[in-house]
């Protein structure tokens, strides 16, 4: 009766997210597919935090702040379907969430490089539409 109640503790027992050291030197799936996804989500969070400071900038012009939005919305969506895709000979496999938080940190990565940039805008820019600081 014991065994089985100690069994029972460790089913039920919270799974300890994995931590940078854990990461630095992962050595099976399941440590993987944790870091993959903590480092797409700090990515992520960085891309949102981004977007908060951009359309602070262009409060003043609802007309551009609704382009903006329409298209965060529809890059979110092509980066769900491009990863979606481009994982799919994984798709259902223990390595997919790798494969997917992989995917989905690289892209959010380059819009992060995007974004920076419209930040980074100077008065004057034709071609740059987030006003200038």
């Amino acid at each position: 009766m014991r065994r089985l109640f100690l069994l029972a503790l460790v089913a039920i027992a919270p799974v300890p997210i994995a931590t940078a050291d854990d990461c630095a030197t992962a050595m099976n799936q399941r440590t993987m597919n944790e870091c993959a996804d903590k480092a797409y989500k700090k990515s992520d969070a960085e891309l949102n935090a981004l977007y908060k400071q951009i359309k602070q900038r262009m409060k003043d012009d609802a007309d551009t702040t609704k382009l903006l939005i329409a298209a965060q919305r529809a890059w979110v969506t092509f980066r769900n379907a491009e990863c979606k895709f481009s994982t799919s000979a994984v798709s259902g496999g223990s390595v997919y969430p790798v494969i997917f938080s992989g995917c989905a940190g690289r892209l959010t990565r380059k819009r992060i490089d995007d974004f920076k940039a419209y930040l980074m805008c100077v008065e004057g820019d034709l071609i740059c539409p987030v006003p200038a600081k």
